[in-house]
């Protein structure tokens, strides 16, 4: 069953453009930059730009309670849009046969940062404390409580590629005949760990990020939410095709030749059953690095050259780290459905070290093939490109 095409039965987003689909899509293609509005305090006293969610997702119905996190509010969130899909598939092939796997880095860590400080000021934990809730297996556990799947269910934590790291191991559940439908994509939400671990590393932009531009300086951090139910079914959307590669290089630095990189868009592009001439769109990953960004540019343009309109989105919604892969999934979803490249906003002045890209930094540009790729690299030299096809 391993030759068995995927659809995309059911899809939803949040983040900071928007808090359902097609806000997320109106706010994307008009290239909306107030969702990095938002400041935050960090522990060296610094204020950068977070991408926080639109609007805040309300409080778990009273029967999930026991389940409440902040994270876990966006994962129901993100679900409530797909739970009619979902109930027609477990009517359809039985709970059993229905799984979940979400990717995540954050989990409900923030309910942990909160409550430590009470452990350690009173010597108890508050009443409402729940070490679960910062367990990375904890949105797929709830996903399949809120939901009633009872089939496999786990999480995938593999940093900026976990969101489309969880999609691809879905999507084999069901080649594999193990699964007939499964809900996954990528969760995750603002916390401190996160936040001040990347400064750390120096690599928090104090200033809206400004991707492949000679003055980039870093990230920006964000919320995020992406989910799917895939299906064998045909529908609009299908997952074409995908490739995944491992460089083994450094702990949080590219391969600058970026080798894995062009190993996994290779396997992508051979899974699809097509050459590069056929990408109408690449979403990049496009961190506003220094090092991620001069690795990404140099393997898109000897795979790709300089013509085919490609973009980074962080500029819009801020670095989603677990969410960033099937968030960006989602991306590529809405410009196959609205035949438009996401626009590439930064302050429009190129690195002349790095080889040049069509950076789709106009408003309305139209892309009408048939596939469109996404790709993310993630620390530990862990890459992913995901190709979808408009049926």
């Amino acid at each position: 069953m391993t030759g068995t095409s995927i659809y995309i039965a059911g899809a939803s987003a949040a983040n900071a453009l928007g808090s359902d689909w097609n806000g997320v899509a109106d706010a994307l293609f008009a290239g909306d930059p107030s969702g990095l509005a938002q400041t935050t305090r960090l522990s060296d006293g610094r204020t950068p730009p977070v991408g926080l969610l639109r609007a805040e997702p309300e409080a778990l119905p009273a029967h999930l309670g026991e389940w409440e996190s902040r994270n876990n509010r966006l994962v129901y969130h993100c679900l409530l849009p797909l739970l009619p899909a979902i109930e027609e598939a477990r009517a359809r092939f039985g709970a059993a046969r229905l799984g979940v796997v979400i990717g995540t880095s954050t989990s409900g860590i923030e309910s942990w940062e909160k409550a430590l400080p009470r452990r350690l000021a009173d010597g108890v934990w508050p009443n409402d404390f729940r070490f679960p809730r910062h367990e990375l297996g904890d949105p797929s556990a709830f996903a399949a409580a809120a939901t009633g799947i009872s089939g496999p269910c786990y999480s995938v934590s593999t940093a900026c590629t976990s969101g489309v790291k969880a999609m691809v191991s879905a999507a084999r559940l069901i080649q594999t005949g193990l699964c007939d439908a499964v809900v996954t994509g990528g969760v995750d939400t603002l916390c401190g760990l996160t936040l001040n671990g990347f400064s750390v590393l120096d690599s928090v932009s104090a200033e809206r990020c400004n991707p492949f531009s000679v003055n980039r300086d870093g990230i920006n951090i964000g919320d995020g939410g992406a989910l799917f139910l895939l299906t064998r079914d045909t529908s609009d959307i299908r997952i074409a095709g995908w490739g995944e590669s491992s460089d083994a290089h450094h702990l949080s630095a590219p391969d600058p030749e970026g080798g894995g990189a062009e190993l996994a868009i290779g396997e992508a592009l051979s899974h699809a059953g097509v050459g590069a001439g056929d990408i109408a769109y690449i979403n990049l990953h496009g961190t506003a690095t220094r090092l991620n960004d001069a690795m990404e540019a140099q393997v898109t343009h000897r795979l790709f050259g300089s013509d085919t309109p490609c973009s980074s989105t962080k500029s819009l919604t801020g670095h989603m780290l677990g969410a960033a892969g099937s968030g960006e999934a989602a991306f590529l979803a809405m410009a196959l459905q609205r035949r438009l490249a996401p626009p590439h906003v930064w302050d429009g002045e190129a690195d002349p070290d790095l080889p040049a890209l069509h950076l789709a930094d106009r408003i309305g540009e139209r892309v009408d093939g048939r596939y469109m790729m996404s790709c993310s690299y993630a620390f530990g030299g862990n890459n992913m490109a995901l190709i979808l096809a408009r049926e």
